[in-house]
């Protein structure tokens, strides 16, 4: 006992033989300039990164897409059918099942044949490939499964990034490795491949759903060619000649008794115990290729640091600028980031961490309902387990359903290691006033951006085209210069028709700031609806640019832009810019293709590159895009480009603007609790500010009904206007409205009394009686037009149609939607 005492402590005191000697404090993030330097650069996503590492040790690909994980699905179809060649110099043979449990089934049996095989998935995906998830580790069966990691559906569905899902299958004894961010993709998805074929042990290897998944960056590309070296041949071999084959039967899957079950569980150990050293191997091997050094866990920070965070995801990103700016300041603080999370080695944790280390604070991105703490934070108080000399260890909780992490956020966690006696169980980026778990966040502002860093964002609608000139502004901006390059794109659940935002950043060396932008050089709206409904100026740095999208002359701003939005312009010197981009659209035969317009107006803005350089770039993007619809359509879209950039007019700020007082007006009208309190700061994007006691009562997700009627959002470039002349009544407008913002009424004396001034009616048709007392009025809601090229489509086709297009106006129109009859039963009346 105590000689194993003995051996005990000497581990948790990092002496124990062949554990990896302790590195320099804090990594660089290239050791090897040189390699770098000759590696070619590319602009792509998380989810293209993985796709492009997994074709090239593939044979089989069975795959069901799910959201975030389509693309990558996407991408390996896309280059099969170009028969693009894999390592062992063939394509890829693509297998697509009908539900997710098929795929999995799918990939135990083309595994059990002999064939490498690999799948995409996540979320409720995930958990329907369990029951195979635990065979395929049973059996020693080299798959892998890339999970853009995600919230699952509990009270709620959520489609955004956190870890439930990878948390939830830990236990299946599959190895489980994490990339921080999209260049780790791209270089760690190699060792999981190549860790699998020699390790036997299946792999998970995932990375943060959206914010890593759908993030584009340039990073560095790593060829086929060089990989292969890396390649175990022998262990390749012994796994092909282990699969079923009538020349050598097996008997495979059986079904045991108590006598002999345990025993066999017990027998795998061993593949499991030899696993980190393989892994350590391989990444020793990306790192002689790549410059990068990666290890099991890396450290980053002061090499006597005092405090530390222990974290795996993202959000070790936003970390290490965290690290970098306190210790800047004269703390003492580091990170700890975890990627071979299972099976986790002790020897290689204890080798990482710096013998000052005095508290730690564990980060999960996930939540075990009635846990004492998370799984993460467990693994790390375990490993402290008898130890002389533990530090203190706080765990909490942080960005649940893709909320966002912020560096006040980490300062807040690194204040808690401060106090005499640590917070744990914590939650860090909301307010918890009900079971008071949150942290309190840090009061001062902060931005940690690297000096030459710049910061976009770009407001846009769901299918208006925002989000896909950004990403091939992003791809010209990252391929064609010497810049790095960053593009998330936000979204909110409508998806097409719903609110995006997307946030570009540019410098002249990586970007390491996986969080939305808070602290922007430039911001450009696409829709003039939004300035009523959103603060879209909201970070803007002083002497900043903004661009608006809008039919209003620049006299007119001075009426329709709200008062606290033209303080800030004034308060702030900021240089304002409008662009009526709907109008050149549809002056050159574009329709409501506005996107191209706006975004050659960014590029003459900003001038991040030679505006006419941008322009050429644009227009052979566009060739490749339209070529095939003919010269005209091209010839157009040509012309849209240097339309964008010769249209802009400059608004000239008045100074009396930085004076002006708030706006006093009450509600027109009385709204619920609910609506006021919960559905318009969501609304607004604002529903991070929200409490969690503003949902006591709701825990089970119940909302209450009818609460479309409170989110009309203004979103169509035109709406219809009713013209009473010649009107037939026929109602069929109304009835092809698919959002009924068109409907027919009959008033009776009262109301036409009570109606505004601006109201059109007319006799109504049939009865005389009805004719005199009972006008007959078509009310149109602008608000609730989503689209007007489909219903104006519609009731074109009815002779007796009396609707024509108009540009939105919110204000008129809305005044006489709010005044509509308490009913239009006439019958009943008489």
């Amino acid at each position: 006992m105590e000689m194993a005492q003995a051996v005990l402590q000497a581990s948790l005191k990092r002496r124990i033989d062949g554990a990896p000697a302790k590195p320099p404090r804090k990594h660089p993030r290239h050791t090897n300039e040189e390699a770098r330097m000759s590696r070619k650069m590319k602009t792509m996503d998380g989810n293209a990164a993985a796709a492009y590492i997994s074709y090239a040790f593939t044979y089989v690909a069975a795959i069901y897409p799910i959201t975030p994980s389509t693309p990558m699905a996407e991408n390996v179809d896309e280059w099969t059918t170009q028969h693009k060649k894999n390592l062992f110099g063939q394509p890829v043979r693509l297998i697509e099942m009908q539900s997710e449990a098929g795929a999995a089934g799918a990939v135990h049996g083309a595994l059990q044949a002999g064939a490498l095989t690999t799948t995409y998935t996540a979320s409720q995906g995930l958990l329907l490939m369990i029951p195979n998830l635990y065979k395929v580790a049973g059996e020693l069966l080299p798959g892998v499964f890339h999970v853009s990691a995600r919230a699952l559906a509990t009270n709620s569905l959520n489609i955004f990034g956190d870890h439930q899902d990878v948390m939830a299958v830990h236990q299946t004894g599959c190895a489980m490795l994490a990339e921080n961010s999209v260049q780790q993709v791209m270089d760690l998805s190699a060792v999981a491949h190549l860790t699998v074929i020699k390790g036997r042990v299946p792999f998970i290897n995932f990375f943060d759903g959206f914010r890593t998944s759908h993030e584009i960056q340039k990073i560095e590309v790593l060829e086929y060619d060089e990989l292969e070296p890396l390649l175990d041949r022998d262990a390749l071999n012994r796994f092909r000649r282990n699969a079923l084959n009538p020349d050598h039967p097996v008997v495979s899957g059986t079904a045991q008794n108590p006598d002999i079950y345990f025993q066999e569980r017990e027998s795998a150990n061993r593949f499991y115990d030899a696993l980190p050293a393989m892994v350590e191997s391989y990444m020793a091997g990306i790192t002689r290729l790549t410059g990068r050094e990666y290890h099991l866990f890396n450290y980053y920070g002061a090499p006597d640091a005092e405090r530390m965070i222990v974290a795996m995801g993202s959000v070790c990103e936003t970390i290490q600028e965290t690290v970098d700016y306190l210790n800047q300041r004269g703390e003492k603080v580091g990170l700890l980031t975890v990627h071979l999370y299972r099976p986790l080695s002790l020897s290689h944790f204890f080798a990482q961490i710096p013998d000052s280390v005095q508290r730690i604070a564990v980060l999960d991105r996930t939540k075990e309902p009635g846990a004492q703490t998370e799984p993460l934070c467990l693994d790390v108080k375990n490993a402290y387990y008898r130890h002389a000399q533990p530090p203190l260890i706080a765990g909490g909780r942080y960005g649940l359903g893709g909320k966002d992490i912020l560096p006040t956020h980490i300062v807040s966690v690194f204040e808690n290691l401060t106090r005499p006696l640590l917070q744990d169980g914590f939650t860090v980026g909301i307010t918890d006033d009900v079971t008071h778990t949150s942290l309190p966040q840090a009061s001062a502002a902060m931005n940690v951006a690297r000096v030459g860093t710049t910061a976009y964002k770009f407001w846009g609608l769901g299918s208006d085209g925002t989000v896909g000139t950004n990403k091939s502004a992003i791809k010209i901006i990252g391929d064609k210069t010497p810049l790095y390059a960053q593009a998330y794109f936000s979204y909110d659940s409508k998806k097409s028709g719903g609110i995006t935002v997307s946030h570009l950043r540019f410098g002249q060396s990586p970007i390491t700031s996986p969080y939305l932008i808070h602290h922007a050089d430039f911001i450009a709206c696409s829709q003039q609806s939004y300035v009523e409904k959103y603060d879209l100026l909201a970070g803007l740095k002083p002497g900043g640019t903004f661009l608006l999208n809008c039919t209003w002359t620049p006299d007119e701003l001075a009426l329709k832009l709200p008062t606290a939005m033209k303080r800030y312009l004034a308060q702030n010197h900021i240089r304002c810019y409008t662009l009526n981009a709907v109008q050149i659209a549809q002056r050159l035969g574009l329709g409501g293709r506005f996107n191209m317009i706006m975004q050659a107006a960014f590029f003459k803005l900003t001038n991040i590159i030679p505006p006419e350089t941008a322009a050429d770039y644009l227009k052979s993007t566009l060739v490749k895009s339209y070529g095939s619809k003919g010269p005209k359509v091209v010839e157009m879209n040509h012309a849209s480009i240097d339309q964008g950039m010769q249209a802009l007019v400059e608004v000239a700020i008045p100074a009396v603007w930085a004076t002006l007082p708030d706006d006093t007006r009450l509600p027109t009208r009385a709204v619920p609790d609910f609506i006021r309190q919960i559905l318009e700061p969501m609304n607004r994007q604002e529903g991070y500010t929200l409490p969690v006691s503003a949902f006591i009562g709701m825990e089970d997700d119940t909302f209450p009904p009818g609460t479309a009627a409170y989110e009309k959002r203004g979103i169509a470039i035109q709406v219809p206007v009713w013209q009473p002349e010649g009107c037939t009544q026929c109602n069929q407008c109304a009835f092809i409205c698919p959002h009924a913002a068109i409907r027919p009424a009959l008033l009776n004396e009262e109301e036409r009394a009570a109606a505004p001034v601006s109201l059109l009616s007319t006799p109504a048709q049939g009865a005389k009686a009805w004719s005199i007392i009972c006008p007959y009025r078509r009310w149109i809601a602008p608000a609730a037009v989503t689209a007007w090229i489909s219903a104006h489509h519609a009731v074109n086709h009815s002779p007796c149609s009396r609707l024509k297009a108009n540009s939105i106006r919110l204000d008129c129109g809305s005044m006489c939607w709010h005044f509509r009859p308490r009913s239009i039963h006439l019958a009943k009346r008489r």
